[in-house]
């Protein structure tokens, strides 16, 4: 027979620590939906670069409460998740992102045809 912690070790591999994502357009804007629960908005950076969105949640080491002899720890993280978007031209001046309860909400509003267009004299 298995000792108990094994056993418990077991059940829990199965659970892989992830930035999970929801992607939408609408009306002309993208939307990212990030769940990024048990960082705080300043352990959290997004870039942009051309056309790809890069999102990154880092949290350093602290130190450790010595007082307690743990057996196993899953509610604290220290690390990092990182997770890439190509959306493509985005008007950059307008983008908007706000975090609030665990959730990483940013809009892009895309660039206009019109502006991507460039029409070609014919010679």
């Amino acid at each position: 027979m298995l000792p108990s912690r094994l056993l418990i070790d077991s059940m829990f591999d199965d659970f892989k620590e992830d930035m999970k994502c929801d992607i939408y357009e609408e009306n002309g804007v993208y939307h990212i939906e990030a769940d990024i629960p048990g960082f705080n908005k300043d352990d959290i950076k997004v870039e942009l670069n051309k056309g790809t969105l890069t999102i990154i949640a880092q949290k350093e080491e602290h130190d450790e409460d010595k007082s307690k002899k743990y057996i196993r720890r899953e509610r604290t993280f220290y690390g990092k998740f990182q997770r890439s978007f190509y959306l493509g031209e985005v008007d950059e001046e307008n983008i908007e992102a706000a975090f609030e309860n665990g959730i990483l909400k940013i809009s892009l509003p895309k660039k206009s045809e019109e502006i991507n267009k460039k029409l070609i004299e014919i010679k």
